[in-house]
């Protein structure tokens, strides 16, 4: 790959990497912890919304998280063609 190419693609593969860990850390921490009170207010199974993200909406957002990132890596292979088929 060219010096270009690895730039770009570097560049690209962490542009995905900051917006996915943004999404993980507004639904852990902020959604889990300092909005939790306001989310209470809310019921998602019988169980406070701000309960329902520190306790399974992260980890639910964290495995979605894992497989949106595969995703977008094997795309991103496919483009600059370093795909391993």
């Amino acid at each position: 790959m060219a010096a270009k190419n690895a730039k770009l693609y570097w560049n690209t593969n962490l542009k995905y990497l900051v917006i996915l860990l943004l999404i993980w850390f507004t639904v852990s921490f902020l959604f889990g912890i300092v909005l939790a009170e306001t989310l209470n207010q809310f019921q998602i199974g019988g169980f406070p919304l701000g309960f329902w993200f520190a306790h399974q909406g992260s980890i639910y957002t964290f495995v979605i998280l894992i497989f949106v990132y595969v995703y977008l890596m094997n795309r991103l292979d496919k483009k600059f063609d370093v795909d391993e088929i």
